[in-house]
Order: C-alpha cells, then structure tokens, then sequence
C-alpha cells in the first residue's frame, strides 16, 4: 500500500452517501485528536502516519498506523486485530468486525469515547510493534 497523495477533504466532501460522509468527518476528526497526526490518502483509505511490516513469510510493505475507509455499507476502521478490543467493542454501540477491522453503519449510534478508547489503544500497540504475526517498524 502506498500513499497516494490525493486531498483528504475532497474526498470526503465526495462520499456519498450523505450519511457516510458525515461519518467520515466524524471518524476524521476523533483519528486527528488520537493520532496527533493530519490524515494522508493512501488510495481510499484515510491514514495516519505510516510504518512498515514485514511477516515471518518474507511478506512485506507500507501501511498507515491508523486509517478509516468510508465505503457504501458502513465505515470501515483499521486495528491491528479487532478481536483484542473485545471488553471495548462490548461497550461500543452497533458494529460488526473482522480480522483487522471494525464496521459502523452508524456513527452517531456508537459511544465515541469507547471508540477513542479503542483507537487509543490500536495506536499505543501498533507504536509498540505490539502484533505478534509481524514486525512493524515506525516510517513517520
């Protein structure tokens, strides 16, 4: 994954639908306050900073340390592995996850002090190289 260095707003002035777009501007904001950092496109994912991984397979490559997606059936955030959150997703409000990712249909639903919570912490253990499958080398 690289970044692409398309405009963060104008993407997400061009998400649609409306509510999905007013989803990313909160999700954009509360990743600002977390991360500290200003958000960079990475094809159409929203990223914060950057670091590098390599897996015990030889895989490799770049990625945000935080990042969100606005896409049609809900927004999707990126964790490093969703399941560690699960006293925090229990708190959470309506979502559904994956592996590495946690789906919201509706922002406005969910808690989003759990969500900085759970943010917060993704970002402390992604720091710390903090995911046993991979080693994560800090790039900005």
């Amino acid at each position: 994954m690289q970044k692409t260095g398309g405009n963060v707003e104008e993407f997400i002035a061009a998400v649609m639908p409306g509510k999905r777009r007013t989803d990313a501007e909160t999700v954009l904001s509360l990743m600002r306050e977390v991360t500290g950092r200003e958000p960079e496109m990475w094809g159409t994912i929203v990223g914060f900073g950057s670091c590098h991984y390599k897996y015990p397979t030889g895989n490799e490559g770049d990625m945000p340390l935080t990042a969100f997606a606005p896409r049609k059936q809900a927004t999707t955030i990126y964790l490093l592995d969703a399941e560690s959150h699960s006293s925090a997703l229990e708190r959470l409000g309506p979502h559904t996850v994956g592996r590495s990712c946690l789906y919201l249909k509706d922002v406005d639903a969910v808690d989003l002090d759990v969500l900085r919570e759970i943010l917060a912490e993704d970002e402390r253990r992604t720091r710390g190289g903090g995911i046993g499958y991979a080693e994560l080398t800090i790039t900005d």
